[in-house]
């Protein structure tokens, strides 16, 4: 399920003190909460969603897993019985060693997603991608035009088209990419940084941040995105799952 067979919107579920939450900017304190993340699951699978983004957000601050509990709970919930052609998930915040991504997968996952593991040890992609191909998502988060990690906290220097690029040689499935200038904040895309990370890699870039209107979704589409993941704007409203599935089927 590393590839998207067309351009997928993908509800995201992230997960603070077993609530879904959405942050504004990436700033922890600033979230909102949205309730149970079960029901949340089970509301974007019966709109038509077919991947769920989970996360982990005290596990990306804190470096371990803390929603385990909760994420487990949403795969249980809205994955059991489900073939093949069922629900994806991707789970990212607080993987932090190849051997807790391969359990992850083992539980039922379809992807991990690296941030803050993948810029540390690169060779963490390459280890869990040869004995689950194809299932690695690298999570880079831009601000200002570089890389950061730790929880959007510290910098990195590494250009996110270059970085992009290097880690699709060490075998990585996919590139989550996120503008956090833009996040949370329901004020519209970077459509050109999204279009250097797509030129410099061959593997598909799923795109996140600041998606407001169903026209920043269709955008991300012309971009050469294969799929983006929306929070706010969904829990807020502003447009349905399947008003944005279907304007970008048509695009």
């Amino acid at each position: 399920m590393s590839h998207f067979p067309s351009f997928e919107v993908i509800p995201a579920v992230d997960v603070q003190d077993g609530e879904v939450v959405q942050l504004v900017g990436g700033e922890r304190g600033t979230g909102k909460r949205y309730g149970d993340p079960v029901e949340a699951a089970e509301r974007w699978i019966e709109a038509g969603a077919e991947t769920l983004h989970l996360v982990d957000l005290d596990g990306a601050f804190e470096g371990e897993r803390v929603n385990a509990d909760a994420i487990e709970a949403v795969v249980k919930a809205v994955g059991d019985g489900v073939d093949d052609d069922g629900v994806g998930f991707q789970l990212g915040g607080g993987i932090r060693t190849a051997e807790g991504a391969r359990d992850l997968l083992d539980l039922g996952l379809d992807r991990v997603i690296l941030g803050t593991a993948a810029v540390e040890t690169p060779e963490i992609v390459a280890e869990i991608d040869g004995t689950h191909p194809g299932s690695v998502v690298v999570s880079l988060d831009a601000k200002d035009g570089e890389v950061v990690v730790s929880g959007w906290t510290e910098g990195t220097g590494l250009d996110p088209a270059e970085a992009a690029a290097r880690y699709e040689e060490l075998g990585a499935g996919a590139i989550l990419f996120t503008n956090v200038d833009v996040e949370g904040q329901l004020e519209g895309i970077d459509r050109e940084a999204v279009e250097s990370v797509v030129d410099a890699v061959e593997i598909p870039v799923i795109a996140s941040g600041g998606v407001a209107t169903i026209d920043d979704v269709t955008a991300l589409k012309e971009a050469g995105a294969a799929a983006v993941v929306v929070g706010t704007a969904l829990y807020e409203g502003e447009f349905t799952l399947r008003e944005a599935q279907k304007a970008a089927d048509e695009v």
